[in-house]
């Protein structure tokens, strides 16, 4: 059974909302991945810059006793070659805790706004958030 107009409109905006909500975390939760995964390049990447004399050229005891020019682009070019593997690890372990969460089933479609009824889900039979038809069906984000 359609909705009223203004139902409509208070729906939209609920499942609009709700859809934003579930893509904030989403984007949190892969910004927390990749910086944990990808601290070992920033650290390497980060002292080698700080040494260099033509960038920062700081004057901490450990540029001056360790680091010379060399070892510093050493690690400037070992930061950027560790990087391309260290970000297939953390697309896929952001993947593997999407797929496992579930978090991608969370979002609506917008045409959940336009009827009534449509019964809402557990867990277990498809989603967190709730499904529109069919709740025991079996619905993949991705193959």
């Amino acid at each position: 059974e359609p909705r009223s107009t203004c139902c409509c409109w208070a729906w939209a905006l609920v499942i609009v909302t709700m859809n934003l909500v579930v893509f904030f975390i989403n984007l949190l939760l892969m910004l927390v991945i990749f910086t944990i995964v990808l601290l070992p390049t920033i650290v390497v990447v980060y002292f080698g810059f700080q040494c260099h004399s033509r960038v920062l050229h700081s004057t901490a005891r450990y540029c001056r006793t360790i680091l010379d020019d060399n070892s510093s682009s050493a690690l400037i070019i070992l930061g950027f070659v560790i990087m391309s593997p260290l970000i297939v690890v953390a697309m896929a372990t952001y993947c593997s805790l999407a797929r496992h969460l579930r978090l991608l089933m969370c979002f609506q479609p917008c045409s959940r706004a336009l009827y009534k009824g449509g019964k809402w889900c557990r867990y277990e039979e498809g989603g967190l958030c709730g499904c529109s038809r069919g709740c025991g069906t079996q619905v993949k984000a991705w193959v």
